[in-house]
This record gives C-alpha cells, structure tokens and sequence, in this order.
C-alpha cells in the first residue's frame, strides 16, 4: 500500500459519490431549471450550483465528525443509518420515482435546490461523513480530499456542458445510467447495512 496516497479509499469515495450524485442524472434537471436563460447565465448556474455542493460536503467532512461525537452516535450505527438512507435514494434511481426538485420564487436555483439538496443531498452527506470515519492517516485524507475534488469537478464538467451531454445520449441514455446508478447504489447499501451489523457484533462480543 503507498503510503502517500490510499488509491483504495479514493477509489472507493470517487465511484460511491459519484453514483450518489449521479451527474448525468443531474443534467435534464440542470436544464429544466434553467430553461429560458442565457448560456452565460448557465455557465454562472452550473460552477455556482458545483461550489455550493462542494461547501456543504467539506463541511460535514471537517466537522460531521465532531457533530457525531458529541451526540454520541458510534460508526456501526452512522453506517446501518446511512446504508437504509442510501437504498432508498437507490431505489428512486432504480424505480423511476425520483421527482425533480420544484424551482423556488426569489431564490437562485443554483443554491437551491442545485447545490441542495439535489447535489449535496442527505446520502452523499452521510457517506462523507462514513468515509471520514475511516480515515486516520494523512495518506487516506488525501486520498478522499482528492476523491471529493474530482467528483465536484466530474459534476462541473456535466452541468457546464449538458446542452451537449445531452443531445448525445438523449434522455433513454438518462434513463439507462440512472437505473445502472441505483443498481451499484443499492449493492453499496447492502454492503453498508453489513458492515454495521458486524460492528455491532464485535461489539457485543
């Protein structure tokens, strides 16, 4: 294992974000939310609504930890929670039932609902949150900073260019990498809701 960068841990973040976020799931959205207003004005909306995002997840990766502590929640626990929170949203994904977030009178979009809840969302925020708990050397920081910075950058890059994105794969490509995403999202779920029930079991043994 190299002991500067912890390529299993960023790897492991990277794809498990990345399917939370589910950045081609984001683009018809994007656009719906969008629609009517300039490509200068996009272009603003899509590194606004990826900066946004980007804030709420280092946030709780800086401080979620702390905030889990003191309420005395253990990681067997914070993983079960996070891995019933994620079927669920793998579920949406794999149904169909997911519904696009309402646009709100006054407020930028790019903030709300982009930023959040649609980017930065309770599962993406609870597997940060997982990820940190399993980081205790300055190799594995690394890897899971780096891992956050190219899933924001991934997410830019679809939102900045999905008038293209999208006339690519056409909304049936949606439709097949959405379910492919709930698909890998749900296995993460199951393997989350395993992992906890086995730290509860060395627990209590």
């Amino acid at each position: 294992m190299n002991r500067w960068f912890d390529a299993q841990l960023f790897g492991a973040a990277f794809v498990t974000l990345i399917v939370i976020m589910d950045p081609p799931g984001t683009i018809p959205l994007f656009l719906a939310l969008t629609a009517g207003r300039s490509s200068r004005t996009r272009r603003r909306a899509a590194w606004q609504a990826v900066l946004v995002a980007f804030g709420v997840i280092c946030s709780f990766a800086l401080f979620g930890q702390q905030i889990f502590s003191y309420l005395h929640i253990t990681l067997p626990a914070l993983q079960g929670a996070g891995g019933l929170l994620l079927l669920l949203v793998a579920l949406d994904l794999l149904t169909g039932r997911a519904e696009a977030p309402k646009e709100v009178e006054d407020v930028n979009v790019a903030l709300v609902p982009l930023g959040t809840p649609l980017l930065a969302g309770p599962g993406a925020i609870v597997a940060t949150i997982v990820f940190v708990q399993q980081v205790h050397r300055p190799a594995s920081y690394l890897a899971l900073g780096l891992a956050i910075i190219a899933v924001h950058a991934v997410l830019w890059v679809a939102l900045r260019y999905s008038t293209v994105i999208i006339k690519v794969i056409r909304d049936s490509g949606i439709v097949l990498i959405t379910r492919i995403a709930g698909l890998l999202l749900s296995a993460i779920a199951v393997q989350l809701v395993a992992d906890s029930v086995a730290g509860f079991v060395r627990g209590v043994s």
